[in-house]
């Protein structure tokens, strides 16, 4: 009877184990497993490759075999690259002008057409265009509006008695101010539909309530719009401030990094190094430092609203 009841023990208790949870969680997890091993092979293991890669002298057409470790090596090139210091210099520019002035124009106009303007969703749809539209259609379309003696921008600023306006994406002074133009143009739609979401949730009563007391539109806008949107705020801000020193497409189509370096960024720096001129260890070590400056920069970020809120 004992040797029934040892014998009965396992099997009891493995049934107590294998019960309905701990079924459901494991067919849960084969079910997320290929999802999980393609993010393993294809996020994980290439960021920390790369890691391994920024200490290695690497050509990319030699094949794994000419992997030869080096050091801090990359690292200490990078502090006497001058074309590095000029991409940092322009991300910084260019994320500078992007961010702050695209989310005001995109606050602007979405109060705007929220509350202002009759065909809404005309305008949505307009200025939502540009944001789903290729960048090689953007780009093509602003080259011709930038060209130095047809385009239709020169032209008008001829009209206006300016006798030799910038080339722009030719000229070395104006070829990034030329990219931000186009940059603010593209995501402006973007934002305008997630400040006008949020403007959707800010409840009619209180713009009621703040004319009552006697509110002008201005201040009904800084009392009531503004801190009510600023979550909405923050997150687009976070977005745009990250997506800006990602900012590669418009330049390699448009200017190429040129002329003379003077609209190069980090992420063509990377591509110019990597795939161009094959050191993929030096390319490595440009996007690791590119990686703890956005980091940092949305650390930052994140505890300044936080500690406002």
């Amino acid at each position: 009877m004992a040797k029934v009841e040892a014998a009965s023990r396992p099997a009891a208790l493995r049934k107590k184990y294998w019960n309905t949870a701990r079924k459901e969680a494991l067919a849960g997890w084969l079910f997320t497993a290929p999802e999980l091993i393609g993010l393993l092979l294809l996020g994980l293991f290439p960021i920390l490759f790369s890691l391994y890669l920024s200490f290695c002298d690497w050509n990319l057409v030699g094949g794994l075999s000419t992997i030869n470790f080096v050091g801090l090596d990359n690292f200490k090139m990078l502090l006497e690259d001058e074309k590095f210091f000029m991409a940092l210099k322009n991300n910084f520019t260019y994320t500078i002008f992007v961010v702050p002035v695209g989310l005001f124009l995109a606050l602007v106009l979405s109060v705007l057409v929220h509350s202002r303007v009759y065909g809404q969703s005309f305008f949505k749809v307009v200025f939502f265009i540009p944001y789903i539209s290729s960048i090689i259609a953007l780009g093509t379309v602003w080259s011709a509006l930038y060209h130095p003696s047809s385009g239709p921008v020169n032209r008008f600023l001829i009209s206006l008695g300016i006798s030799e306006p910038p080339k722009w994406l030719a000229d070395t002074h104006y070829s990034l101010v030329a990219i931000i133009i186009i940059a603010i143009w593209a995501a402006i739609g973007y934002q305008m539909i997630i400040f006008i979401a949020g403007l959707t949730n800010i409840p009619d009563e209180l713009y009621e309530a703040a004319s009552i007391d006697g509110a002008n539109s201005l201040q009904q806008f800084f009392r009531i719009t503004l801190p009510l949107l600023a979550p909405t705020l923050s997150f687009l801000f976070i977005t745009t401030l990250m997506s800006s020193f990602k900012v590669f497409d418009l330049i390699s189509f448009l200017t190429g990094g040129g002329p003379n370096d003077s609209s190069t960024v980090l992420v063509y720096r990377i591509y110019e190094e990597g795939f161009r001129n094959f050191r993929m260890g030096y390319a490595s070590a440009i996007s690791w430092v590119l990686f703890l400056i956005v980091g940092i920069v949305t650390l930052l970020t994140w505890k300044l609203q936080n500690s406002k809120k």
